[in-house]
């Protein structure tokens, strides 16, 4: 049986994007990704960056390619000690509490970019399962990985309980925010 695929929101806006461009775009998806680790917002019971909404919305608008040649950028950049990440940077941050998070980011955005190749960030009901699922992965793998530094119970005190409403907020604005961007695209292109 072989699968419908559909152009992503970067194709059908940008057709036919040459080599240049597409890195400029990996280049301008790091940076928005270095920002949102940066920008805190208040929110209870910790405060929130962005970050995995932004992760999110690239791996749905970029698609799988682009999406991880995006992320991947972003981590090579963390990795060699550039400021990318909330805090810290380098090898050791890495592969400190936050390594299983980075990792989701990856598995996340390769799931995001499939589901946009199969249509589902087109509507709210898609792009909510699409987000959903994006950031279970991330919150799963964030949560297998500081579990092994720290044991089961502490890592999901600490890991992944504080962070359950922020998720759950950025998993609605995403849900909403791929499909209008959508809309947008198809009433400019045509």
């Amino acid at each position: 049986m072989q699968l419908t695929t559909h152009p992503t929101m970067i194709e059908t806006a940008l057709p036919k994007l040459a080599l240049p461009r597409q890195a400029l775009l990996v280049l301008a998806g790091s940076l928005a990704l270095a920002l949102s680790a940066k920008a805190q917002v208040p929110f209870y019971p910790v405060p929130m960056t962005m970050q995995t909404l932004v992760v999110l919305v690239i791996g749905a608008t970029f698609g799988f390619r682009l999406g991880l040649a995006t992320i991947g950028l972003y981590l090579l950049e963390g990795l060699a000690g550039l400021p990318v990440f909330a805090s810290g940077a380098g090898p050791a941050y890495m592969m400190g509490p936050t390594g299983g998070y980075l990792a989701g980011f990856v598995a996340a955005v390769g799931l995001m970019g499939l589901g946009a190749a199969r249509g589902l960030d087109r509507s709210l009901a898609g792009s909510f399962a699409l987000m959903t699922i994006g950031h279970l992965v991330i919150l799963g793998l964030g949560y297998l990985w500081l579990s092994t530094l720290i044991g089961p119970e502490k890592a999901w005190a600490a890991g992944v309980l504080p962070f359950v409403w922020a998720t759950v907020f950025k998993t609605l604005l995403a849900a909403g925010l791929v499909p209008a961007l959508w809309a947008l695209v198809q009433k400019y292109r045509g």
